[in-house]
């Protein structure tokens, strides 16, 4: 019989992350952050996510920090970290406190807090807009939520509208008036990508990349129009508007001060070279305060807007991407340093007074038990409690002395691949309390490692994969090796076979039946993606493949690998871990992701599970009848109808009967091809076919 398979994963991502070290790294996600996208400017971001035949079910998501808001009257800070929002209590700055939490589908790009409403709207990237009621700091509830076409990367709210930059889908205009049913009313599809926005009267002005400021005329939202436009000699990245005047984070060219009391006729009258990059820019009082990248906060005078100077700057511990200011303070989003709080009641002598540091990239994912641990980077080992998967939440950290790279636990103990500081061994008995118990400082980079029988498998980035006997742990020796096509980062050993993630090479299959002799079998190319992690479960390889994204590869004939399935993660795979109905997906700067199969093991025959349900009719055209063998139970039994995006269509309610009929109304399921699957723990489900034609 054919089986439908568990199908997965495909992302389309706007960061990618060298491996080649922290230098690489930090150049890579600055040519991200700043709008280097040509490779993917024609691609798809799918919108929702939705793949076949998954579905999301919740995540941890909190990483390095792109945005800042603030509610001045309650003293609350939000924190955009990677997929999620921390909500912070800062009445006393020197000591933030989280008071709640926010999980987004996507990355958190910017922040706009309405304050009036205590709603919050989140850009999140690939998950569009996202409205969070935060009447209530330390319980938010999210409203409603829009998807934009292409990458959501800023927003403003002006009276009952959310002006959305949508990168390469310029400017989107949605109607928020009911925040729990979004819809676009407009749109001005800009010449470039459309990165800022910002709006007061009947303008929105927005930075539009290389296009420079434009400036549409939104009088009519539903007709908006270009009026004037200035192209400004950097990347535009943000704009702040006030008086007659629009102040542009430039990129490279730092702050450009524009004239627009005639907006059809916009000039630039001034200009102040910052010594970073300039992402984003607050005006407050006299003073403009810019987000420099590497050079930090920087504050510019500018009383005579003709002549702009600095007056002060903080170099803040890593690269500034938001600010936000209120009264002394200024709130600055500081990628992997979290947020920043720094006085600057007298701007030329600015100081840092409070931070709360938020987690970095998860590169790596292990599932044991109730909880998830999750390879960090820089922010070391994170325990996450996963026993609800919709509510996953923090536990317990080690902050290991390197970079964790890779993960790997056996009974009380965690392996940490460390990057440069080796191999770590963590105890883990109690997870809110983990502490280093021995480590083994590795002279190469490993970056991943699986132990089957006498054998520790370690893919190796320089030597491929390596094959040490362990017998004697106090003793080991290599035994073997096979010099993978490029750089190893992960091992999966199953069966007599050794998957090796292999970064550009793709997918490697070795045969390891004689360790002292392996030798390649077959092999799935990563095309344009690069392979960073692998699980096998089964006949199926999960391969987490970097900008190409996390997908299943049928390994049932090792030398004929095949793509069977994928899912659209919002972020960048690194790492996936299989337990039960849950893969686990280290997502980089998105944290990671709990998705579940929905249609795992779907048979096309007329039984599914234990329960002997027998399908009476296939295909079907007016309702599904099913004939029911439940022995002599009179218990209710739920049945769910999914379509092939693994989205419940419909649940039925039947109550159990020996050699009981059933029908199943479907007068308001269009035709197209559909899974039941039952309540009754039951591991197999029915594909059914519904066909309304004559």
């Amino acid at each position: 019989m054919k089986k439908i398979t568990k199908i997965f994963f495909f992302v389309l991502v706007i960061r990618k992350i060298s491996a080649e070290g922290i230098n690489g790294m930090e150049d890579a996600v600055q040519r991200f952050r700043v709008g280097q996208f040509d490779r993917f400017k024609n691609s798809q971001i799918f919108a929702g996510f939705d793949s076949l035949n998954t579905r999301f079910i919740g995540n941890w998501p909190f990483g390095p920090s792109y945005a800042v808001a603030y509610d001045s009257t309650r003293a609350l800070a939000f924190c955009g970290s990677g997929g999620g929002v921390y909500i912070l209590n800062v009445s006393s700055p020197s000591n933030p406190v989280k008071i709640g939490e926010i999980h987004t589908r996507g990355c958190v790009n910017k922040l706009f807090y309405h304050q009036s409403t205590q709603r919050l709207y989140i850009a999140t990237g690939a998950g569009g807009i996202e409205i969070w009621d935060i009447s209530q700091a330390t319980n938010p509830i999210k409203k409603g939520y829009y998807f934009t076409p292409s990458y959501t990367y800023d927003v403003y709210v002006s009276d009952n509208y959310a002006y959305v930059a949508d990168r390469d889908a310029g400017l989107r205009i949605i109607n928020v008036s009911n925040p729990s049913n979004p819809y676009q009313v407009g749109f001005y599809d800009t010449p470039g990508r459309a990165y800022g926005v910002y709006v007061t009267g009947n303008y929105a002005y927005v930075a539009d990349e290389n296009a420079g400021l434009r400036i549409v005329d939104v009088s009519n939202p539903s007709s908006p129009y270009q009026v004037g436009f200035y192209d400004t000699p950097g990347l535009a990245y943000s704009v702040y508007v006030t008086g007659n005047y629009a102040y542009v984070a430039d990129g490279s060219t730092g702050l450009r001060i524009i004239n627009v009391s005639d907006p059809s006729s916009p000039y630039e009258v001034s200009f102040y070279d910052t010594p970073g990059w300039a992402f984003v820019v607050y005006v407050s009082g006299n003073h403009v305060y810019v987000a420099d990248g590497k050079a930090g906060l920087r504050i510019i005078n500018i009383s005579n807007p003709s002549n702009p100077y600095q007056v002060g700057h903080y170099d803040t511990p890593y690269r500034a991407y938001s600010v936000y200011v209120s009264g002394d303070h200024v709130y600055v989003a500081n990628n992997s340093a979290g947020l920043r709080i720094v006085n600057v009641s007298n701007p030329s002598n600015p100081y840092e007074v409070g931070y709360y540091n938020t987690p970095r990239n998860a590169f790596d994912v292990y599932v044991s038990g109730n909880y998830a641990y999750v390879a960090d980077f820089d922010g070391g080992l994170r325990i996450i409690n996963v026993s609800n998967p919709s509510n996953a939440y923090e536990v317990g950290f080690y902050d290991t002395p390197g970079f964790s790279r890779g993960v790997y636990i056996s009974g009380n103990y965690a392996y940490i691949a460390d990057f440069d500081a080796g191999l770590r061994i963590i105890n883990v008995s109690n997870p809110s309390n983990p502490y280093q118990v021995g480590y083994y400082d590795t002279p190469g980079r490993a970056y991943g490692v699986h132990v089957s029988d006498n054998y520790a498998y370690v893919a190796d980035f320089d030597g491929g994969l390596r094959i040490i006997n362990v017998s004697d742990p106090s003793n080991p020796y290599e035994v073997g090796y096979y010099y993978t096509p490029d750089q190893a980062y992960s091992v999966y050993v199953y069966n007599n076979y050794a998957y090796v993630a292999s970064r550009n090479a793709g997918l490697r299959i070795v045969n390891i039946s004689d360790p002292s002799n392996p030798y390649e079998v077959g092999y799935y190319d990563a095309a344009y993606g690069q392979t960073f992690g692998i699980y096998v479960s089964g006949n199926y390889a999960y391969v987490a493949d970097g900008i190409a994204g996390l997908k299943i590869i049928d390994v049932s004939n090792p030398s004929s690998p095949n793509l069977v399935g994928y899912y659209d993660t919002p972020g960048t795979a690194y790492d996936v871990h299989v337990s039960g109905d849950y893969a686990y997906v280290a997502d980089d700067l998105t944290g990671f992701q709990i998705y579940q199969f929905i249609l795992v093991d779907i048979e096309e025959n007329a039984y599914f599970g234990v329960a002997k349900v027998k399908l009476l009719k296939n295909p079907v055209k007016d309702k599904i009848e099913l004939k029911l063998n439940l022995g002599y139970s009179r218990e209710e039994l739920v049945i769910e109808l999914y379509n092939v995006l693994g989205e419940q269509v419909k649940t039925y309610k039947v109550l159990g009967s020996y050699g009981g009929k059933v029908c199943l109304n479907i007068d308001k399921i269009p035709s197209g091809v559909y899974f039941l699957k039952s309540s009754r723990e039951i591991s197999t489900g029915l594909k059914v076919v519904i066909s309304k034609g004559n």
